[in-house]
């Protein structure tokens, strides 16, 4: 007996399609809108990568790292030769993520990383307690991924902020994950400037590794005390920071 398969509803585009020019967070705000405003419900499939991108008039880069963000704040499931799928409802608390267009200072990455602290804290701890085994095995090819790219600025850097983001994404709580993402995202090329500033990639990445094995062995008050320790090493390296000597892009 061959199983019926629900149809999802189909997906309404009555705006006009968003410029090039726009940048991701603008698409991922869009999605948010129509997911939000149709019938989609849990495990319904959005339309096909190519569809979406036609008629949103965006490139399929821009869409997929726009499904990204969404994925990681748990909105959609992105499952590879199957498709993109609705995860959660849509009561689920969605916090913005604003272009930021003013200066970067020294100032405004001080209070990033203090603004950090008390979400990673919280996050590291919780995701000693609830990180799967799948969510374990994704961090553990991520920091493959940085130690052998210790040297190349291009790969590292992302590689280290997905680290972060997917301890969030393990300790379960969706608003602090979200938090945390909206604070990556805005400074996201000034923290390529961060491993210049703080110089001993290695030391960084043996940080990162230790707050791996914290959460492998479901040690929170470690983790804990490991990431304080972590972020606190950066603003100290920022206080230090000669912004004319190393300058923000």
């Amino acid at each position: 007996m061959t199983q019926s398969v629900k149809q999802p509803p189909a997906m309404k585009m009555d705006t006009e399609p968003i410029k090039r020019s726009t940048l991701s967070d603008d698409l991922t705000e869009r999605l948010m809108q129509v997911i939000q405003s149709e019938a989609y419900q849990p495990g319904d499939r959005l339309p096909p990568i190519m569809e979406m991108a036609r008629r949103f008039g965006v490139g399929h880069p821009t869409l997929r790292e726009a499904l990204r963000k969404l994925e990681v704040i748990g909105i959609v499931e992105i499952k590879h030769g199957s498709g993109v799928y609705i995860k959660h409802d849509r009561d689920l608390l969605l916090v913005s993520n604003p272009v930021f267009g003013g200066a970067v200072s020294k100032k405004l990455m001080l209070d990033l990383i203090e603004a950090r602290m008390p979400i990673e804290v919280k996050t590291v701890g919780l995701a000693a307690l609830h990180a799967t085994d799948a969510h374990l095995e994704q961090m553990a090819h991520l920091m493959e991924t940085a130690e052998a790219n210790l040297d190349n600025d291009a790969v590292l850097s992302p590689t280290n902020l997905a680290f972060h983001q997917k301890i969030a994404e393990a300790s379960g709580n969706t608003v602090l994950a979200q938090l945390l993402d909206v604070l990556m995202d805005l400074f996201r090329d000034e923290h390529r400037v961060l491993l210049d500033i703080y110089g001993d990639r290695e030391k960084d990445h043996e940080e990162h590794v230790a707050l791996l094995d914290a959460i492998r062995r479901r040690d929170a008050s470690l983790a804990q005390e490991l990431m304080q320790a972590h972020l606190e090493g950066v603003r100290a390296v920022l206080l230090r920071w000669d912004p004319k000597r190393t300058p923000l892009p």
